[in-house]
């Protein structure tokens, strides 16, 4: 048996000659793809920094490479449903910028839409972008490393990633502590008694954050001239068993100001101990009734 007759044999109805061809240009097809979409990554890695300098922002890039690399794997999947008998017209409508709209809206849940969609705002209003340090409504805290079609992803502390779908993003409180200045106040807080010296108590406080390599000037010109000390100590509240002493001690970003409070607390409490200040707190007399 030679190698056409071979080629003429039928498995389950179909000719090996064409089961052969199919297997050929469903691989073309595969390697065109992933060659397309390598050449697409590489052209968007390339144009975002040319001599040295940022040509297009890492954001926006990330995200437009991921629609673009979206559309090329949709018009493979249109080519390789072309070579099967009867779907070249569900092929044709793929590939027709229609049809692509119909299929998305017809296939894509509501919520992945308004993900996308969602994405799409924060990639051109910008309330923060890749490698910012936010916090989300008060809870999630941490640095933004990708943001995607469905969702941003975020690296807490913990070096653990966080993936927030981008439509509860959009309606989310971020705070962006990468916009803008990027100094950050950290309120040091600690009680004293109520038979403590308040003056003497607050002078230490503030010799002891004087004293730490991350505290930073942040007066403006006409605080200087008015006299206003570089760390203001004040009296914060009243409780029912101290009186709440307040530093507003600065540092140059949001890490440095957490690692500085975390050092004072320390620093204050070992200072105050020394200088005979007592930091109170509250205890309970138990009276038990004989029966």
């Amino acid at each position: 048996m030679d190698m056409k007759e071979i080629l003429d044999l039928s498995l389950f109805g179909l000719s090996l000659r064409w089961v052969v061809a199919f297997c050929v240009k469903a691989a073309v097809i595969f390697l065109f793809v992933r060659l397309v979409t390598a050449f697409i990554k590489y052209l968007f890695r390339r144009s975002m920094r040319r001599q040295g300098k940022v040509v297009i922002d890492e954001t926006k890039a990330g995200f437009i490479r991921q629609i673009v690399v979206a559309l090329v794997y949709i018009i493979g999947v249109a080519a390789f449903l072309s070579l099967i008998p009867g779907m070249e017209k569900v092929s044709n409508s793929i590939l027709a910028s229609a049809g692509i709209g119909a299929m998305a809206v017809g296939l894509a849940s509501q919520d992945a839409l308004s993900n996308i969609v969602g994405g799409l705002f924060i990639i051109f209003s910008r309330p923060f972008k890749v490698g910012d340090f936010i916090m989300v409504d008060s809870v999630i805290t941490g640095t933004v490393t990708e943001i995607t079609l469905r969702h941003t992803v975020i690296r807490n502390a913990e070096n653990r990633m966080i993936l927030i779908p981008n439509n509860k993003m959009n309606s989310s409180t971020v705070v962006n502590s990468s916009y803008g200045e990027t100094a950050t106040c950290a309120f040091v807080e600690v009680g004293v008694s109520y038979d403590t010296d308040l003056d003497r108590a607050m002078e230490v406080m503030r010799e002891v954050v004087m004293a730490h390599k991350l505290l930073i000037d942040h007066r403006t010109d006409e605080e200087r001239k008015a006299g206003v000390p570089q760390v203001v100590v004040r009296v914060t509240n009243l409780g029912d068993s101290a009186i709440t002493l307040r530093a507003w001690a600065w540092a140059d970003t949001t890490g440095g100001a957490f690692a500085m409070k975390c050092d004072l607390l320390k620093e204050i409490k070992e200072r105050f101990d020394r200088e005979g200040i007592e930091i109170p707190y509250p205890y309970y007399n138990q009276i038990v009734k004989q029966a």
